[in-house]
């Protein structure tokens, strides 16, 4: 079956956005990546699932991703199907202290759900442009919290359609890492337990956070977050600036004056710019530091 033919069954299966040849730098943050053949945004788990069964039946590979704050996508974009769990898949409920979000729901909206609910436990995440999923995925954290702490369970669909739910004792996070990220799942939403507590606190505490952030993090400038994990004890935004990288630019990316371990786009930016200046500052800082930094961005498509 050609690309067309292939697209318009796609199109009829689905109730959400459908496209084909779909520039990716559209759909990450650091406004980086060539197209992917095939891309989605379900309406819901029914269109998900609809999704997941075209690929099947055609043979083509799938990728997901959520708001695209942690990726780099490749200059020659993505070959297969990119589902995007965005709108979808956005629904808050609460009970008393439990909280359930869908997978595309972002963090900030998240964090102040719970701030209206009176819920502490999810002030940190005001300030992360990402979505409960793929935060979940890797374990997503800021000022000394992370994701994993407040889960009770998490709901999952597997490539062949199939539902799961995993609750608290099966689950294990760790430094932006998760046991999820390592099977063919795909989180579709999960349950919190927040903590009871007046809302002025909560709201002082999400202000510190935000207003630590404005002034500590490239804002301003498209930007995929931390490049590198933190070594453990250390900062990999200090051990880049003490190897002397602060500044060092690879045609439209630069690392960020304000904060060493941010690359920030410039303009015209390309992924392969980020990789030269990857590899540059990761040696720099194994040479004059002798510390071998690990990537936190996710790499996807053709490298």
């Amino acid at each position: 079956m050609t690309g067309d033919n292939l697209y318009r069954c796609l199109s009829k299966l689905i109730k959400g956005r459908v496209t084909a040849s779909e520039p990716m730098s559209r759909h990450t943050s650091w406004r980086i990546g060539g197209p992917a053949d095939f891309f989605v945004e379900p309406a819901d788990s029914d269109d998900l699932n609809r999704a997941l069964a075209w690929a099947r039946s055609s043979g083509v590979p799938v990728v997901v991703i959520g708001n695209g704050t942690n990726l780099l996508v490749s200059d020659g974009g993505i070959r297969g199907l990119v589902l995007k769990l965005g709108a979808g898949l956005s629904r808050i409920e609460i009970r008393d202290t439990a909280i359930y979000a869908g997978a595309g729901v972002l963090l900030p909206r998240l964090a102040n759900r719970a701030l209206q609910a009176g819920l502490a436990g999810f002030e940190f995440l005001a300030g992360i442009p990402g979505t409960v999923g793929g935060a979940l995925l890797m374990n997503a954290g800021a000022n000394g919290c992370s994701m994993g702490e407040r889960i009770q369970r998490v709901e999952a669909m597997d490539f062949e359609g199939n539902k799961v739910t995993f609750d608290r004792n099966e689950l294990k996070f760790t430094y932006r890492n998760s046991c999820l990220s390592h099977r063919n799942l795909i989180i579709i939403g999960a349950g919190f337990e927040g903590l009871p507590c007046p809302g002025i606190e909560i709201k002082k505490r999400m202000d510190q956070y935000q207003s630590r952030r404005r002034g500590t993090q490239p804002l301003e400038l498209p930007n995929a977050g931390s490049v590198f994990k933190n070594p453990p004890g250390d900062s990999a935004g200090r051990l880049i600036e003490n190897a002397g990288c602060k500044e060092m630019r690879v045609g439209g990316i630069q690392v960020s004056l304000r904060h060493a371990n941010f690359f920030v786009n410039l303009g015209g930016g390309t992924a392969a710019d980020v990789l030269e200046l990857v590899h540059t500052v990761r040696e720099a800082v194994e040479e004059k530091c002798n510390v071998k930094l690990s990537l936190e961005v996710q790499m996807l498509g053709e490298f």
